[in-house]
């Protein structure tokens, strides 16, 4: 090293200098030009033409808080009419009236300015008239009079999330940056859930990222023992997950964004109906019955967010964060009880409880264990844990091979899910939940129902002789060595032994109007047409008593308890509920809007308004076309349509000129037959078993990521899903929606999704 600091070394003939040089300055311009190139492709698009509605959430962001609120047009973001303060303490019923009055008052008022037209104003309703400027032509105006809408104020709500961000930033980003997504999507969770990690939405969304309960579970483990969304951590992963898999569907992150709220699905159709994946042109000009305000705003909201959360001085002034959470993880080597871990650790409960927000009360309760391979997290106290330290501190008998079974009962005959529900003390929805059916399905004598645990109703009839047979006893788990104690279970009624289990239906019977899906199995393919929409049977043949016996035991992360599946079916319905409200009033001005802070929570952790439609990652159109066909999508036989349309499959084939045996092909169009049912029945059909379907496959496995295959000769769709990743076929289409799987070629590029168990570790 010379004087100066700088490594040494030999000298370089002159000749080589000048080439040299100007290698190196060729190279420094076209880094110049590559850094252009990538500053003016931006991933976030700003639009000039989407400025007053990013400006609009910056005010709702940063100037107003749950105290106050605007008065404005629905459509035109611009347009303010007023600013209303409450007192902090008045009550929502006082703020609801003083709103109305506000919004009664200006409608009054456009109406006046518009049958005015030229004439003399006002102060005030010159003011108003101003405020629409070369727009506010009096048929505009009239229009305008349905559009005012009430919006609360956010500003202390988004400074708390300011500060809450700091404990996770490190880890979004580092999630985020591994991936190859960009920096900008960090800021999310301000606009879902102010960085509140168990925040939950009145429609069941829930966690930092504000997952529903069916896509989190593509990406996360969610069942009675633990609920990933609630692990600010875990969440992260999936929404990472999810954003790219929007991303890879859908062609720009302004859609993929708006996808997270609206549904991957929703977001598609827009683009393909309008011919363009332009935000602005979207967001001005797609009309759809769930394509409201709240997904009209989505993407503005996120860039107002990404502009406070890069400027938080300029906003709120000096800001302290959180500081960043450190702990210790290490993967159980067994399922054990919370007691017992409490007990071996010798941690505190409200420690380890906060240190692991996804498990469950279920788990702290004692009514579930903690899964094998989850990942616990432990405080740093200066043991270096390990999963070998941990199974050295438990003792054999705290260790076992599976999680504790739910009680069961076998169906007798006249039960009803009414009456059981009744008798267990719990909605027919969540008893419905719990078992994966409709609210109107028919119990068949024999089938084995998981019930709810409880001690404090009458189990007479359902723990009687003629009721229950009495099985050979069989434990839902054992210890993994012999032990002289082991860890007691909860005690469980008297129901059908726990090693009696009948598996879910892929999909649950519809309503008596329309006759069930048959089980009637599909011819399997030969391997030489791996194309067919299906090659297993739809549904699963109801079992016989006989037949139930012999089911072996829940596998370890299936079962579900009566706490959540309670919990879960509530979040159905208020999601079912919001559905039809959305139907019912496609107007977001006519809507309920929160008034107050604690309504705010109540109706959901979303800074902005609610989602319109439900978060899905399903890119597929389940819809009927204008001329009554549909696409055929994977896992679908001729026998499904002509069930749900409460026709014969050959009635089917009759319109289609399709030859008996001829098999359909997955993307073929199928015209249908509307004699008998609607083509909204059929649609809710159809999209309910699709969704039944993915939410079983689901409960025991989640996506880890992807990887592209290149296809070689010989390969076929099915092979690459069977033989390759061992993924269903439905779920190798929604990763590449628009590959023609009837045409694959050598060389084509297929995402392949990467799965595992769930609960096994991988």
């Amino acid at each position: 090293m010379n004087s100066t600091g700088r490594l040494a070394g030999p000298r370089r003939p002159a000749s080589t200098i000048v080439p040299a040089l100007a290698a190196c300055l060729l190279t420094l311009a076209a880094s110049l030009t590559s850094s252009r190139a990538w500053a003016a492709d931006d991933p976030m698009p700003r639009p000039a033409e989407l400025e007053r509605d990013v400006q609009f959430w910056v005010r709702v962001y940063s100037q107003i808080d749950t105290n106050a609120g605007f008065l404005h047009d629905q459509s035109n973001l611009g347009v303010v009419y007023d600013t209303l303060h409450f007192a902090p303490e008045s009550p929502p019923a006082e703020r609801q009236r003083l709103i109305d009055q506000a919004r009664e008052r200006y409608e009054t008022a456009l109406r006046r300015i518009a049958a005015s037209g030229d004439g003399s104003l006002s102060a005030d309703d010159q003011r108003i008239r101003d405020l629409w400027g070369a727009e506010g032509t009096p048929a505009r105006l009239r229009a305008a009079i349905d559009d005012i809408r009430f919006q609360l104020g956010q500003s202390d709500r988004f400074r708390s999330g300011l500060i809450r961000s700091g404990a996770w930033e490190t880890h979004i980003a580092e999630t985020l940056a591994n991936l190859g997504l960009p920096a900008e999507l960090a800021v999310l969770p301000h606009v879902e859930s102010s960085f509140n990690p168990s925040a939950y939405s009145k429609v069941g969304a829930a966690g930092l990222w504000q997952f529903m309960r069916s896509t989190g579970r593509r990406y996360m483990r969610i069942d009675g023992a633990v609920d990933d969304r609630l692990d600010p951590f875990r969440s992260t992963e999936a929404a990472a997950q999810l954003l790219a898999y929007n991303y890879r569907v859908l062609g720009t992150w302004p859609l993929a964004l708006t996808a997270y709220n609206h549904g991957t699905a929703g977001v598609r159709r827009a683009k393909e109906t309008l011919g363009t994946d332009d935000i602005t042109r979207i967001v001005r000009s797609y009309s759809s019955r769930t394509f409201g305000f709240a997904s009209r705003n989505f993407y503005v909201s996120f860039l107002a967010a990404l502009e406070i959360d890069r400027n938080p001085e300029k906003y709120f002034g000096a800001l302290q964060k959180e500081s960043e959470a450190h702990f210790h993880e290490v993967e159980l080597p067994a399922y054990v009880s919370a007691t017992s871990l409490e007990h071996a650790l010798k941690i505190d409960a409200a420690k380890l409880r906060a240190l692991n927000p996804s498990l469950l009360p279920a788990v702290w309760n004692g009514a579930q264990r903690v899964p094998k391979a989850y990942r616990l997290r432990l405080p740093v106290d200066g043991t270096e844990w390990s999963s070998q330290l941990l199974a050295q501190r438990l003792s054999p008998g705290d260790m076992f091979t599976g999680q504790r079974a739910p009680p069961r009962y076998r169906v007798q005959r006249g039960d009803t899910l009414a009456a059981l529900a009744t008798r267990y003390g719990v909605s027919i929805e969540s008893l419905a939940e719990l078992n994966h059916l409709r609210t109107s399905a028919h119990l068949h004598p024999g089938r084995v129902l998981t019930v709810p645990e409880t001690t404090s109703i009458s189990l007479a009839a359902a723990t009687s002789p003629a009721s229950v047979p009495a099985p050979t006893p069989q434990p839902a788990s054992t210890p993994l060595a012999p032990a002289a104690s082991v860890a007691a279970g909860p005690k469980v009624p008297a129901l059908a032994s726990a090693a009696t289990h009948a598996p879910p239906s892929a999909t649950a019977p519809p309503s008596a109007t329309v006759p069930a899906p048959s089980a009637r199995p599909a011819a399997p393919a030969p391997a030489s047409t791996p194309l067919l929409a299906s090659r297993a049977p739809a549904l699963p043949a109801e079992p016989s008593a006989s037949a139930v016996e012999a089911v072996a035991p829940p596998s370890p992360g299936g079962a579900v308890s009566a706490e959540v599946a309670v919990r879960e079916s509530a979040e159905d319905a208020a999601a079912a509920a919001a559905a039809e409200a959305a139907s019912a009033k496609p107007h977001a001005a006519s809507a309920p809007q929160p008034v107050s802070a604690a309504q705010a929570e109540a109706l959901g952790p979303a800074l902005g308004p609610a989602a319109d439609a439900e978060q899905s990652a399903d890119p597929f159109d389940y819809s009927v076309a204008q001329d009554g066909t549909i696409r055929v999508a994977a896992e679908e036989t001729l026998g499904h349509y002509a069930d749900w349309l409460g026709v014969t499959s050959a009635r089917l084939r009759e319109i289609n000129h399709m030859k008996f045996r001829s098999p359909m092909l997955i993307g073929q169009r199928i015209r249908l037959d509307f004699s008998l049912v609607t083509r909204e029945v059929f649609e809710t059909l159809r999209h309910e078993y699709h969704r039944e379907l993915q939410a079983a496959y689901f409960a025991g496995h989640r996506i880890v990521g992807t990887e592209i295959r290149i296809a070689r000769a010989g390969d076929s769709v099915w092979t690459l899903s069977q033989h390759r990743a061992q993924v269903p076929l439905w779920l190798l289409q929604q990763y590449n929606p628009d590959l023609d799987l009837t045409a694959l070629r050598t060389g084509t590029q297929i995402v392949m999704p990467r799965v595992e168990e769930v609960g096994t570790g991988g």
